[in-house]
């Protein structure tokens, strides 16, 4: 089962080889379900980090970056992403697809990096889904 999360927070330290993001689950109003919300962290690199807090701020640059030419590629293309899906943990290592509806109506799942498809998403407020056995499987000591 997909659950819908959101990116919570984004932790940028330039002098680390790693940064960090924070996914959180979104409980709609009346939601029983006990505790607090799960959540989970995701190690992605620096230059990632930076487009997705770039894009989370609206901060227009003067020529495109790699998440900019591929948003301007799949809207010059008649497509459109719908939302975001991390699928897969596996050796420490996430999986995600882009979900894309093609010009045809064609739903198109692509394989991506978490960190590529959250800073491809995140200015075009589009969904985060994870699937439930990859959130129970992050939160696992480990």
């Amino acid at each position: 089962m997909l659950v819908q999360m959101e990116l919570s927070r984004i932790l940028i330290r330039e002098l680390n080889d790693f940064q960090v993001i924070e996914l959180r689950e979104v409980r709609e109003d009346g939601d029983k379900a006990e505790g607090e919300p799960r959540s989970f962290p995701i190690v992605i690199g620096l230059p990632e980090a930076q487009a997705i807090e770039r894009r989370l701020k609206g901060i227009t640059i003067k020529r495109p970056q790699t998440h900019d030419l591929l948003a301007n590629v799949i809207e010059s293309l008649g497509a459109r992403l719908e939302s975001i899906s991390i699928t897969e943990l596996s050796e420490h290592t996430y999986f995600a697809t882009l979900d894309m509806r093609t010009a045809g109506g064609e739903l198109l799942h692509l394989d991506s990096r978490p960190s590529d498809a959250i800073a491809l998403g995140i200015a075009q407020g589009v969904t985060i889904y994870v699937d439930d056995g990859v959130i129970a499987a992050a939160q696992e000591p480990g």
